[in-house]
């Protein structure tokens, strides 16, 4: 029993052991579990908060340009031109007074073709009597100029001297010496600091063969008709008087729409001598020369010129200088209608004056017979 009672006891004090052993495990357990210090927290600075703020914010920007493109930034507008019509006062001056001198050199011109024809006369008398007792050459190349040049109308032979300008400054253009100058006299530009003899100038000038060549065909196709419509003593007047004023118009278009820039060509005073034939001769027929099978009167061919260029300027067409078509043009039609009664038919006391002063200088005696009779 007393073994037995050791045993129980031996064992009853391991197993009270073991579950105080077992309450202390539990109970270190639940301390460490239950009073756990929580971790720090690092609180970042306010510096810090404030960076990351802004990298956050950069970073969702960049994302959305990433996501949606800006729209490219629009093409800065060049500054309108001031729109300085004083300066027009000076080419509106010139114009007038060029006009007035073409036509009174014209009239001039007239009364000494009329007053030397007598000696002309004789001339070609005597000239064709040597020819005939000249011996013969043949292949001679100025007697085949000759023949040429005398089997043109008297037109054609007008307009010749001025092609032959307008081919010699198409020339000029090819100079790289010449650029600066060609530039600053040979081409119309209200912005320029060279006004009126550009007016002039410009009339003669082409810096393309196609343009020179088109201007050249139309001006030698109408030169017969206007020639002996007007006399070439009157036409070059017109002509002359034509580029200054289809010039001019084109200065008062470009100040007044602020689209200044340079213009040359002969085509406005091209479009006053189409003008003047199709109005003098509205019936005739005309045709395209790449088109000969399709023709139209020559009224209907100016109204619709006239309408073409009207639809251009107003438009803002740049392809051409509209407003020079267009005042050349207007000043063909009114020239046949009213101009050549109003100016021309008045040259009589600008001729007489011419008379008295040619009477009375070097010569008068012999002159004052020879006009007398004008």
């Amino acid at each position: 029993m007393a073994w037995r009672g050791c045993i129980l006891k031996w064992a009853k004090e391991d197993i009270i052991c073991s579950a105080t052993r077992y309450n202390r495990f539990n109970l270190y357990t639940q301390q460490r579990c239950g009073f756990r210090k929580a971790a720090k927290k690092v609180e970042p600075k306010r510096g810090s908060v404030e960076e990351a703020g802004q990298t956050h914010t950069e970073a969702a920007e960049s994302l959305t340009q990433k996501r949606v493109a800006p729209p490219p930034p629009a093409p800065p507008t060049p500054p309108m031109p001031p729109r300085d019509f004083g300066r027009l006062v000076k080419p509106l001056v010139f114009t007038i007074g060029f006009t007035g001198c073409s036509f009174g050199s014209a009239a001039i011109w007239q009364y000494e073709s009329l007053k030397s024809r007598v000696q002309s006369y004789f001339d070609e008398v005597r000239a064709d009597w040597l020819e005939k007792i000249r011996p013969q050459k043949q292949g001679d190349l100025r007697k085949q100029i000759n023949q040429w040049w005398n089997s043109l109308s008297e037109g054609q032979r007008t307009v010749t001297g001025i092609i032959a300008i307008n081919a010699l400054v198409f020339c000029c253009w090819r100079v790289p010496a010449f650029q600066r100058f060609m530039v600053t006299y040979f081409t119309s530009n209200p912005a320029s600091k060279a006004l009126c003899l550009p007016m002039v100038l410009s009339t003669f000038s082409h810096y393309s063969l196609f343009h020179l060549a088109a201007n050249m065909y139309v001006l030698w196709s109408f030169s017969s008709s206007i020639v002996s419509m007007l006399g070439k003593e009157q036409f070059m007047a017109v002509y002359m008087s034509a580029g200054a004023i289809s010039t001019f118009m084109s200065y008062v278009c470009k100040t007044a729409s602020g689209r200044l820039g340079p213009s040359l060509g002969a085509s406005g005073a091209i479009m006053t001598v189409l003008a003047a034939v199709c109005t003098k001769m509205p019936e005739a027929k005309l045709a395209i020369i790449f088109l000969p099978m399709y023709t139209f009167t020559a009224g209907n061919a100016l109204k619709a010129i006239v309408a073409l260029d009207t639809a251009g300027l107003v438009l803002g067409w740049k392809l051409f200088d509209h407003a020079a078509h267009l005042g050349g043009a207007l000043f063909g039609i009114w020239y046949v209608l009213y101009g050549h009664e109003l100016i021309w038919k008045n040259r009589e006391p600008l001729v007489k004056l011419w008379h008295d002063l040619r009477t009375r200088g070097p010569g008068g005696g012999g002159g004052g017979g020879g006009s007398g009779s004008l």
